[in-house]
């Protein structure tokens, strides 16, 4: 009997990080001096020297043309509030334009090393959300962009966006450039730490609440960081399904519903032909789940669903929430559905080995988180559109950037959170997001 590979579940014969013959698979894992030697190898093809100018393309692309291009996908209504955010400040506009970046990061040096990027790093994608033992950890958290690509560039966006959330807060050139380097020295020194490790001892690694505590040690203003930490971890462990119940939604002549709040918070009509898909889409949706999590979400019935508009460079994307009910209206679940386009990345590398870009999604999250929501997922709409759905609230929380001083700013760059990637190609997983893959590599 022929067994024909399902595409939408794995890579396929020639995609990213595949490998079809198993002697290969042997030499690649062979040995670590020889993966080391790779890495000293590709260093000597792009120098770290190489990597410090850049000067635009001569035929770089209007910024302005490229947003527009990417906005003609989505919701014309929500385009003004998306420009809207993204005008507040050089950082939000920086969050906002992922797909500038990428195209720019295209033209620099690269040393050949994939890893699995996250393709939109910047600061405020790192942080706090619930493990499935509901151990509060630190990570990345955006994967909408997430495909196998040079390392370097997660790297660089990072350090940038110190850079620019520095200059936000007022910081001199100094302190902007002490964050930036202090970012990659992390990088470098938990690069150095995954590769003495084992497989096993990689894959397990994870910042928890303990560690990022123990960052406080170098703070000069210990008492008043301590403070700040105290109250991030305590807003985060409150942010839950039961939290959203009380903030998102009333009862109405008994009925519990999504309150309406436009344009950012539209209840579905109760006439709107998506109330009669809902449970085809459940149900679609959740064979994409664990055998266990699937029997668990059965437990749960629908009650409402609403629009939401999240983020800066996600407005304009369909994104909905879905409030799910346990054994009774005191045991709410929250999941939202978000759009997932083509990533920013696609175009300066290989084309994804999913068809599915929700699965895409949901599959580097997986890769590259050191645990990840129960509930991820992913569904194909009516129109062709494709989903993830995660958990909307899940102790989710990040930092304050904006009120950190300069001496908070480097603490949080140089510690011990999650240092961006993972190589797919490489084989390795990064808890600590980038470190554990390219640890693999010698780099």
């Amino acid at each position: 009997m022929k067994v024909e590979r399902d595409r939408n579940l794995s890579p396929g014969p020639g995609a990213p990080g595949a490998t079809t013959d198993p002697n290969r698979a042997a030499q690649t894992a062979a040995s670590y001096q020889r993966r080391y030697e790779r890495g000293r190898a590709a260093r000597r093809a792009a120098p770290r020297g190489s990597h410090a100018e850049w000067t635009p393309a001569s035929d770089r692309p209007d910024p302005v043309d490229l947003l527009e291009a990417q906005a003609k996908d989505r919701d014309p209504d929500l385009l003004p509030i998306r420009y809207a955010r993204m005008t507040a400040s050089p950082f939000a506009f920086m969050r906002g334009a992922a797909i500038l970046m990428a195209g720019d990061l295209a033209l620099t040096p690269k040393s050949g090393i994939q890893a699995q990027l996250c393709g939109d790093t910047h600061l405020m994608n790192f942080g706090a959300y619930a493990s499935p033992e509901r151990a509060l950890l630190f990570d990345v958290n955006d994967f909408d962009e997430t495909l196998p690509g040079p390392w370097e560039w997660d790297v660089k966006r990072l350090a940038a966006s110190f850079v620019v959330a520095g200059r936000d807060n007022g910081f001199d050139a100094a302190d902007c450039r002490k964050a930036a380097r202090a970012s990659a020295a992390s990088y470098r020194r938990r690069m150095a730490e995954f590769s003495e490790m084992g497989e096993l001892e990689v894959w397990y690694s994870r910042v928890g609440e303990e560690e990022v505590r123990g960052l406080l040690s170098d703070a000069k203003n210990k008492k008043k960081s301590a403070k700040k930490m105290n109250k991030a971890v305590r807003k985060a462990h409150g942010r839950d399904s039961l939290q959203a119940l009380s903030k998102l939604t009333s009862v109405v002549d008994g009925r519990r519903i999504i309150n309406d709040d436009p344009p950012l918070l539209v209840r579905i009509p109760e006439e709107d032909e998506l109330r009669d898909l809902i449970y085809g889409i459940l149900e679609s949706y959740k064979r994409t789940l664990q055998d266990d999590r699937r029997h668990l979400l059965d437990r749960y019935r629908f009650v409402d669903a609403a629009r939401k508009v999240v983020g800066v460079g996600s407005v304009g994307t369909r994104a909905y929430i879905v409030l799910l009910e346990g054994r009774d209206e005191d045991e709410p679940l929250f999941l939202q559905v978000k759009e997932a386009g083509v990533s920013v990345l696609e175009g300066h590398v290989p084309s994804s080995a999913y068809e599915h870009h929700g699965h895409r999604v949901v599959a580097g999250q997986r890769l590259m988180q050191a645990a990840s929501d129960i509930f991820l997922g992913w569904f194909r709409g009516k129109a062709g559109r494709d989903y993830y759905w995660r958990q909307l609230r899940d102790m989710k929380g990040s930092a304050d950037v904006e009120n950190m001083s300069p001496d908070e700013l480097v603490i949080y760059a140089a510690g011990r959170l999650p240092v961006p990637t993972s190589a797919q190609a490489t084989g390795c997983r990064s808890p600590p997001t980038w470190a554990r893959a390219s640890a693999s590599t010698g780099r």
